[in-house]
Formats: C-alpha cells, sequence, structure tokens
C-alpha cells in the first residue's frame, strides 16, 4: 500500500470503508472488462427452438460477438425448443423472474406462434430489450425440381392448394404466414395450404434438400449455403427490392403483390429493475455496434435492424396486433 492510501485508509472510519470497498470492487472486476460489464461475466442467452434454425444461430452469434467485444467473460447458450418458441417464454416468465443476466432470443415467429398455439404466456409479460436483426424470407426448391420459376409455384397453387407441399418453421411463424399469403395472391385460398412446420431450421432443410416437399420457405441466410453449393434454387425473395447476390426476383416482380421480412430480437425476464434492463440494453446496444457483430451479418447475410427502448416496446405492440389481422385473414386465428 502506497504511503498516500495508507494515510487515506487511517484518516476516518468512513475513508477506510470507501477504500475497502474501492478494492474490492477493482478486484471482483475481470481484467479488461468495465463494471457494468463485469456484471454481466454469466450471460445466459435461450434459443427457443432446436439447433440449427435463425434463433439458434442468432443466440449463438450474439455469444461469439459479446465475447469478442469483451463485453462479458461467460456467455452460455441454451436451446429450449418446441411450439415456435412457447415453451421457452413459458420458462423464461415462471423460471426466470427477476434474472438479470439472462435474454432470450424472439421474433416474428414467436409473435404468431403464441396466437395460433393459444399461449398462456405472452410477450407482454417480459421485459423488451433490442431488435438486432431483419432477414427477407426466400421460396427455394431442390436444384432438380421441375418448378423453374415462382409463377410456375404460383399456377401450382392455385390450381390444388393442398397437392403443393411447403416446409418451413413452426406453424403461425412467419415461414407458415408468408406460405399463406403467397396462397393468397396466387389466387388459392390459403385455409387449404399443405404447410408442414418443423422445429429447427435444419429439419426443414433436409426435407428440402430431400425432395420431401414441393418447396421451402425461411429466411434466406439458412439456404444460402446449400444454394452455393448447387443443391437448391430460389425462385423468389419476400423483400421490397431485390437482395444483391441474390439471383432471384422479389414477389412483386414476378406478379404476386407481397412482401414481409423476419426480424428478430431479445428480451429479459419479468421483474427485473430498471438499472438491470439499462444493464442488458447497454451491453446490445454495444454488441451490436461492434465489428465482430458487423461481420457476422455479412457473413449471416442479416440485415442490421438494432431498435431499443420506448421505440421496441412501440414495435413489439404493433407486430402483435398486425400478425393478429394477417392470421384471422387466412384463417389460422379463429375470429
Amino acid at each position: 500500500m502506497s504511503r498516500i492510501a495508507s494515510r487515506i485508509f487511517s484518516e476516518t472510519p468512513v475513508s477506510r470503508r470507501l477504500f475497502t470497498a474501492l478494492g474490492l470492487a477493482l478486484l471482483a472486476a475481470p481484467a479488461g472488462l468495465s463494471p457494468a460489464a463485469a456484471q454481466m461475466s454469466d450471460l445466459k442467452i435461450m434459443a427457443p427452438a432446436a439447433p440449427g434454425g435463425g434463433w439458434d444461430q442468432t443466440a449463438r452469434s450474439m455469444q461469439q460477438a459479446i465475447v469478442a467485444a469483451n463485453l462479458a467473460r461467460s456467455v452460455q447458450v441454451t436451446n429450449v425448443g418446441g411450439a415456435g418458441g412457447t415453451i421457452g417464454i413459458a420458462q423464461l416468465v415462471n423460471g426466470a423472474k427477476g434474472d438479470g443476466n439472462q435474454l432470450m432470443v424472439m421474433g416474428y415467429v414467436m409473435v404468431g406462434a403464441i396466437l395460433t398455439n393459444k399461449a398462456p404466456v405472452t410477450l407482454e409479460q417480459v421485459t423488451p430489450i433490442a431488435r438486432l436483426t431483419e432477414e427477407t424470407e426466400a421460396i427455394a426448391v431442390p436444384a432438380n425440381s421441375p418448378l423453374k420459376t415462382v409463377q410456375e409455384l404460383a399456377d401450382a397453387i392455385k390450381a390444388n392448394p393442398a397437392k403443393v407441399t411447403w416446409a418451413g418453421g413452426s406453424a403461425g411463424g412467419v415461414d407458415h404466414i408468408a406460405a399463406a399469403l403467397f396462397a393468397k395472391a396466387a389466387g388459392a385460398d390459403p385455409a387449404k395450404i399443405n404447410y408442414i412446420p418443423f422445429a429447427g431450421g435444419g429439419e426443414a432443410l433436409a426435407a428440402v434438400l430431400g425432395g420431401k416437399v414441393t418447396a421451402g420457405i425461411s429466411g434466406y441466410g439458412e439456404f444460402d449455403s446449400q444454394v452455393k453449393a448447387g443443391k437448391l434454387r430460389i425462385l423468389a425473395v419476400t423483400a421490397k427490392t431485390r437482395v444483391p447476390g441474390v439471383d432471384a426476383p422479389t414477389l412483386t416482380e414476378a406478379g404476386l403483390p407481397l412482401s414481409i421480412t423476419n426480424w428478430r430480437g431479445v428480451v429479459a425476464p419479468p421483474g427485473i429493475t430498471a438499472e438491470q434492463r439499462a444493464a442488458l440494453t447497454g451491453l446490445v446496444e454495444k454488441m451490436a455496434q461492434s465489428p465482430a457483430w458487423q461481420d457476422i451479418l455479412k457473413q449471416k447475410g442479416w440485415d442490421g435492424a438494432l431498435m431499443t427502448g420506448p421505440a421496441f416496446d412501440a414495435f413489439l405492440k404493433e407486430e402483435n396486433v398486425r400478425t393478429t389481422d394477417i392470421l384471422k385473414s387466412v384463417g389460422l386465428v379463429k375470429p
């Protein structure tokens, strides 16, 4: 201890207590981490789906970026799959209340799944933290599929919607909604589509590659590697404009007035303090601005769409209203 420190320590009981508290805080903080980041040294991120899908990829990409940016010492990812994420959100709400070191990846899929599954737990019960990404949906077929254009797929579904089989994510999610809206735009009854939901993106991809379905619909990032390998073809994307580097038209270009994108974000358990929410929000904002995260966005083909605070709170409420209306209009939720 230096002479100055010794003098301060011996001056008064108050000084001694302050000096001791400061020393303990410095010793407790992991090297290289700020005090705020040190509180996140044991951060947990739940992916409420099976390994291989978009939520799992998002959770593990966050883990990678947070560690690379030195925002936390330890980041653990767990998978709780089933029912479009509704099992995961139930576990978050009922088992992690007040845990300021817990995040759960979620997104548009969960908004719809909560409605179609009539889940007892809703997004109103969690603590919104941030929207992170936005991704166009893509319609893919095996490389040897007889369908060469998205218009041919539209004609087939108009002629017999039940004969065209779709592989995608959980029932009521963005994939399911996009397939139903595609049928409606093609002039078919969306309530009659033959949609096969899968809990994980890996399973849906295997079904498409194996020719077990007519087409697959998912975020473009989940098809990208197989497209580059020459095993899949993209018939169309659901974005409003063409996606750079993707040799496929938009649905609007093909004469089908439809655009829809998937978004993903993170929420925290209920019952956390304002300080805990601010710390989690700050960590996610720093992660989203980090070079590691920017590299991941490019690799995955995701579009950064960071939104936090009151804006994200309002966005979630608006998406719930919009999705309820869409699901009712295509017969996936009863009025």
